[in-house]
């Protein structure tokens, strides 16, 4: 199948002006990084963070040239709550509100089940499930006293359909779905929004450096456009979820992809 062409960089219209926003795993490269660019392309302030701090401050300095006064950094693991809750505490702190989270810290990797160590599980599980849990509980719990604001998770398409080596992964990202889901329910009365994206193949240069082109190739083919998402696609849609224009929105878990099996 012949692919699709990139469409044109889309450009901001100011959908979350005036708003404070935490994103995680955002130190430049992947969905995380585009999402910070796309959120301050639109308007907002941005609080990234990673456990990566050098690549972290790099692109702080990065986009701090594009977008002057509008970009902090604060290194962040998701595993450590103290680092979690000083994210969050830092958010309030410099400007003083938070409207919006993007839950974007993940772990992948590679292993056939039965020779997947009991660590490997759980160190996937920790970064992507329990992490966004962590944050999730600590958006919630400053979100809730505001009574506004809205959480976006990163899920993936693995966590509705089936791929070898990757249980772990495809266990995580489906929890992360039902995280969603019932975050939604209890946060819907404080007037807060719960919802997710579940990208398929968005490229990147991590990405390609842990995948083999073999593969690659072969998710690629599985998708109706026959080309892979550019990140910036994906944080298009997550401007959406954040922005009013999905008001009337949560607990959805939106594919960026036609891949729902």
């Amino acid at each position: 199948m012949t692919g699709v062409e990139t469409p044109a960089y889309e450009p901001g219209h100011a959908l979350l002006s005036g708003r404070t926003a935490v994103i995680t795993a955002a130190a430049g490269a992947g969905i995380g990084g585009a999402t910070a660019r796309r959120f301050l392309e639109e308007g907002a302030r941005v609080l990234i963070s990673d456990a990566h701090t050098r690549r972290l401050k790099e692109y702080e300095a990065e986009l701090g040239r594009d977008f002057p006064g509008a970009v902090t950094a604060l290194p962040c693991d998701v595993t450590d709550e103290s680092q979690v809750r000083a994210l969050f505490d830092t958010a309030v702190a410099e400007h003083g509100r938070l409207d919006v989270v993007v839950n974007n810290a993940g772990l992948g990797g590679t292993a056939p089940l039965v020779d997947m160590s009991d660590d490997q599980w759980s160190r996937v599980l920790d970064v992507t499930l329990t992490g966004t849990f962590r944050c999730t509980r600590a958006a919630l719990r400053l979100m809730r006293d505001s009574g506004t604001g809205v959480i976006v998770n990163n899920a993936s398409v693995v966590g509705w359909r089936a791929q070898a080596g990757q249980a772990h992964y495809a266990a995580a990202k489906a929890g992360v779905m039902a995280l969603t889901r019932c975050a939604a329910l209890e946060a819907a009365e404080f007037g807060v929004r719960v919802n997710a994206v579940a990208p398929s193949l968005a490229m990147h240069p991590h990405l390609a450096k842990v995948t083999t082109p073999e593969l690659l190739e072969e998710l690629t083919a599985r998708e109706a456009f026959g080309r892979y998402a550019e990140p910036w696609e994906v944080a298009n849609v997550i401007v959406f979820l954040a922005s009013g224009y999905s008001s009337y929105m949560t607990g959805e878990v939106v594919a960026v992809s036609s891949q729902h099996a």
